[in-house]
């Protein structure tokens, strides 16, 4: 996993509490890294897990609203970090719809050993996109909540309904423009 993901968590615990209590987080999560992380560096997703799961004891949110206001939060530093992919959309629908092919292609190029998840975009119908979410890491809830970041973002108001998990553990997202 990219280490921007583990830095953009940490500076979001360190927001919405303090240095101290990110600093705790860090020792009690038990990590091999000790939470020294660089943006740019990989690290094992399950520091990672460790880390959400600490936090989530210690702050009694359940896991999964974790992830998903790590989500929210996450896209809207991708947002402020990467405005080129942002400069020309001005649709959620549209914007999540590249993600596999134009997003993750330029991540591809400037981390080769990136471990992405796998979005597959269908538009069965004006105003709606299917988003099948697929990743060995099960992280279904950082994705929900990067939509409901991306949904938020553009401001235009769109439905998001989630699916159960499949045997392959894929999950499919439905988005539709609210009229």
């Amino acid at each position: 996993m990219k280490g921007i993901v583990f830095t953009e968590f940490l500076e979001m615990i360190e927001a919405r509490h303090d240095g101290d209590f990110a600093d705790d987080l860090i020792v009690t999560a038990g990590l091999p890294h000790d939470g020294a992380y660089t943006a740019v560096g990989t690290y094992p997703h399950t520091e990672m897990v460790a880390l959400v799961v600490r936090y989530s004891a210690m702050s009694e949110i359940p896991v999964p609203e974790v992830l998903k206001g790590f989500g929210r939060h996450l896209f809207e530093r991708f947002a402020v970090l990467y405005p080129v992919f942002f400069d020309q959309v001005r649709c959620p629908l549209d914007f999540l719809g590249t993600i596999e092919d134009v997003i993750h292609v330029e991540v591809r190029k400037l981390y080769p050993d990136a471990e992405l998840p796998r979005f597959d975009a269908v538009r069965p119908e004006p105003g709606v996109l299917e988003l099948t979410y697929r990743s060995e890491r099960h992280l279904a809830d950082l994705a929900e909540g990067l939509i409901e970041g991306c949904v938020k973002h553009f401001g235009v108001p769109h439905e998001i309904e989630r699916g159960d998990a499949e045997s392959d553990g894929s999950v499919r997202f439905r988005i539709r423009k609210i009229a």
